[in-house]
């Protein structure tokens, strides 16, 4: 960029024309999304600052956004939040992006039949990561007991300060649990996570953007990737009531074997669900013991 006043409008011209150079998939959006963060507005509001000539330092503020892009940070940790459903979050490197997909596994919570039945339920999160799951329930229930578990006391404490943010705060309960076995036996209605499913050799070899910078707590799932399940159903099957209902996000690849987990552990009614691209995404089972 020379030293010739531009428009933002010319400003994203040149930021996407950089970032394709580099190599850098969706380079206009990625810059929209840059240039929008300048002037904080969504990208659909972009136009009513095209014509206007930005100052020096939101020029440099704009520069330094596609550096860090360059360098092979997520977009969305440069812009410092995501949103997912209702929900604007603040992200950073503490916890994984909230993925599009996830919202559905949101969905499925939703459809419940325990939530038509169950006037207050007890719904866990474990690996709450940002708060993306928890924090979108109890936005969108009018009545739960709601609660966020994460191993790590860094995703803990975004994932609260999100809390905060979204107006939630006061709903939702964050611990620190490797799994959920620290509740009662037969206490909670729904569980559901968004665990690390990725096999470990495969982690390796994900995307930089990906590898270098979420954290590989909430990517490496172990040699096969099922590590987290196997440890979470022995706990889920004691604190599940009868007829609670579970709900896991898995890899694409591992419907069958997660089938085959389930019903070992005594799980009923097991189901495994499509995600956008038609890859098995998400197994729901019912406590039946």
């Amino acid at each position: 960029m020379d030293a010739t006043p531009k428009t933002l409008s010319e400003l994203i011209e040149l930021g996407d024309g950089f970032l394709a150079r580099k190599g850098i998939e969706d380079s206009r959006t990625v810059s929209e999304l840059l240039a929008a963060r300048l002037y904080k507005c969504g990208r659909g509001e972009l136009h009513r600052f095209l014509t206007v000539i930005p100052e020096a330092r939101l020029v440099d503020a704009l520069r330094r956004g596609l550096s860090r892009v360059v360098q092979g940070e997520p977009i969305q940790y440069v812009l410092g939040q995501w949103d997912f459903r209702n929900l604007t979050l603040k992200v950073d490197a503490r916890a994984l992006i909230p993925r599009p997909e996830t919202e559905l596994l949101v969905d499925l919570v939703l459809k419940s039949e325990t939530l038509k039945k169950c006037p207050k339920p007890v719904i866990v999160d474990v690996g709450t990561g940002t708060g993306c799951i928890i924090l979108s329930l109890a936005k969108e229930l009018k009545e739960g007991v709601f609660v966020g578990l994460d191993i790590s006391p860094a995703a803990l404490a975004l994932a609260q300060e999100n809390a905060t943010l979204c107006g939630l705060s006061d709903r939702v309960l964050f611990a620190e649990s490797e799994g959920c076995g620290a509740f009662d036996p037969e206490s909670v209605n729904i569980l559901v996570s968004n665990p690390p499913y990725i096999p470990s050799a495969v982690v390796d070899r994900l995307p930089p953007h990906i590898r270098n910078h979420e954290p590989r707590t909430a990517l490496d799932g172990g040699p096969d990737g099922l590590d987290v399940y196997r440890n979470l159903l022995i706990e889920a099957m004691m604190v599940l009531k009868t007829g609670g209902e579970l709900f896991f996000e898995i890899g694409e690849d591992q419907g069958l074997a997660m089938h085959d987990l389930l019903n070992a552990h005594g799980f009923s009614n097991i189901a495994l669900h499509k995600d956008y691209a038609g890859h098995d995404r998400f197994v729901t089972a019912i406590q039946s013991i």
